[in-house]
């Protein structure tokens, strides 16, 4: 039986056994006090108390009975419903129990497909990792050449103008005007431990429409042309042995920038030779004494099958001194000797047949009946020139030979600012072969302050040059002056670095054929006012260039 149940029969027997008790009891009080009445004894209020209080006790006992009775009766309602749910989702869930086996046996096929096809993702996964770490080899491999490799180039602007007049031009001498550009782009690096290769190339030239290589003191194109494409050649290649273990030791072969102390007097800067060059250069602790380096040369400029070649060979040799703490001096001494040269005057201007008698040596040349075609479209000729030979043997030669001999001296003085020292250059070159009499000498000044390092740093400058007929080579020097020989030249710039790598800069050229007399000067011939138009006298005045330009550096 419940304990409940057991409780309550409990309790009911209780009360049934105290109903008749308590009647009894109260039947002999009854009596006793009718017994005892005449002796004056009567039931009290604590008596009737005490039986209230028990009254009440039994019947809070029976409603607690009753509350639990309906709780017990709720929680088994609760149970059954709980019984019946569960019950419910088990036979739900046996229904899906029964679906999913169903199906098992149509997913045992898939799962062992899903096994095959992760297999082969597993298979596929492997293959890219390898393929991947091949990849990561070959972009690390590219990552290390590109490296060891430096890129550079300048692309420059440059608004120019010529201004030659003199009184009595009438109109027949005028101003030319044009806009050119330059553009120039390189690559350098290590080849490996001891080797260093370039290869550059730079814009060139158009002439009578066609792409043209043949100036090799120039890489300007003029905006011109009708719009046309413009040209891009190779400008230097070379390869440079310079061993890690003797930094004293530099080799260099192919097409190079010149290597060597000079200035645009003998080679200008826009000209790069051909050959092989051997550097020695050792510095020093000595206190005046910093470095001595010595140059050996072989450059090669007109290579002929079954004939004599064209070289010049030579060497210099130049100290860098300290005098002080202010003073730093560079001299340098070049002996070049030139063979062959003639192979130039016949390139530079070719005799073309059939000419009129040859002249004297080192008389005028009379003009050909054709236009000769130029295989060197450099400066124009000013060195004297003969025609030998007879009949088609006929050709074109240098009255002198060429060798150069050529000190140069580099004095930079520290001033009140570090960003405005004083530079100074002097140049004396004298042509040891030169077989015209008086016309072998050529000697430059160049004095400047300021410098081109940083942001805003700014440059002035003058320069001086007078250069004899036969002193140097006239196709292969300064491109921008007058003329290249038998030449007074005076020249003005200004540079202002307004970034890093952008330049802002002005040049004014004022030059003058020295004399005017000799053959192959450079001359401005003009009708003088009120003389015919078939009168023409030669005029010899200053010819002003002037040159603004914009050159960015990457």
């Amino acid at each position: 039986m419940n304990p409940l149940m057991k409780k309550f029969v409990a309790v009911a027997l209780t009360c049934v056994m105290v109903a008749p008790v308590a009647g009894a009891q109260t039947a002999a009080k009854k009596r006793s006090a009718k017994a005892a009445a005449p002796a004056g004894a009567a039931m009290t209020s604590e008596d009737l108390r005490a039986l209230r209080d028990a009254i009440a006790a039994q019947q809070q006992q029976i409603n607690d009975l009753k509350q639990e009775l309906l709780r017990r009766d709720e929680a088994a309602r609760a149970a059954m419903q709980q019984l019946r749910d569960t019950q419910s989702a088990a036979a739900e869930a046996s229904n899906k129990a029964s679906a999913a086996s169903e199906t098992a046996a149509g997913q045992a096929t898939t799962v062992e497909s899903l096994k095959a096809d992760l297999e082969n993702v597993k298979l596929n996964q492997q293959n890219a990792a390898i393929s991947t770490q091949e990849d990561q080899k070959r972009v690390g491999a590219l990552e290390s050449l590109a490296g060891r490799f430096r890129f550079s180039g300048d692309i420059r602007v440059r608004s120019e103008s010529f201004l030659q007049s003199y009184n009595g031009c009438d109109g027949n001498c005028p101003d030319r005007h044009r806009a050119r550009f330059r553009a120039r782009f390189g690559i350098d690096g290590k080849l490996g431990e001891d080797f260093i290769g370039g290869l550059y190339f730079a814009s060139g030239a158009v002439v009578n429409g066609a792409p043209d290589f043949k100036d090799p003191v120039s890489t300007n194109e003029t905006l011109t042309s009708f719009f046309e494409r413009k040209t891009f050649g190779i400008d230097r290649a070379f390869i440079t042995y310079a061993p890690a273990k003797y930094k004293w030791l530099q080799l260099t072969g192919g097409k190079f920038a010149a290597n060597w102390a000079k200035t645009v007097l003998t080679f200008d800067n826009d000209l790069n030779p051909e050959g092989f060059t051997q550097k020695l250069s050792f510095d020093m602790k000595n206190k005046i004494f910093r470095n001595v380096t010595l140059q050996g040369m072989q450059l090669l400029f007109n290579e002929v099958s079954g004939g004599t070649d064209s070289n010049a060979v030579g060497g210099s040799f130049s100290a860098r001194m300290q005098l002080g703490s202010r003073i730093t001096f560079t001299p340098s001494y070049t002996i070049l000797n030139w063979n062959g040269v003639d192979a130039i005057a016949q390139a530079a201007n070719p005799v073309t047949l059939p000419q009129p008698n040859t002249p004297a040596v080192g008389t005028p040349l009379p003009q050909p009946t054709t236009q000769p075609v130029r295989i060197i479209n450099a400066n124009s000729l000013t060195n004297a020139t003969a025609i030998v030979g007879v009949g088609a043997s006929q050709r074109r030669v240098f009255v002198s030979r060429f060798m150069y001999s050529d000190f140069i001296g580099n004095l930079t003085v520290k001033t009140w600012s570090a960003k405005y020292p004083l530079n100074f250059i002097g140049e004396y070159e004298k042509n040891l072969r030169s077989k015209v009499a008086d016309q072998n000498t050529m000697y430059y000044i160049e004095t400047s302050v300021g410098q081109q390092r940083n942001k805003y740093d700014l440059q002035l400058g003058y320069s001086y040059a007078n250069i004899d007929q036969d002193a140097v080579i006239s196709q292969f020097n300064e491109s921008d002056m007058r003329a290249p020989t038998n030449l007074v030249q005076n020249r003005f710039f200004v540079n202002w670095l307004l970034r890093n790598n952008i330049t802002i800069s002005g040049t004014w050229w004022i030059g003058k054929t020295k004399d005017p007399t000799l053959q192959n000067a450079a001359l401005a011939s003009q009708r003088p006012a009120g003389q015919p138009a078939a009168t023409v006298f030669e005029r010899n005045p200053y010819l002003n260039r002037l040159q603004f330009d914009i050159i960015y550096k990457f």
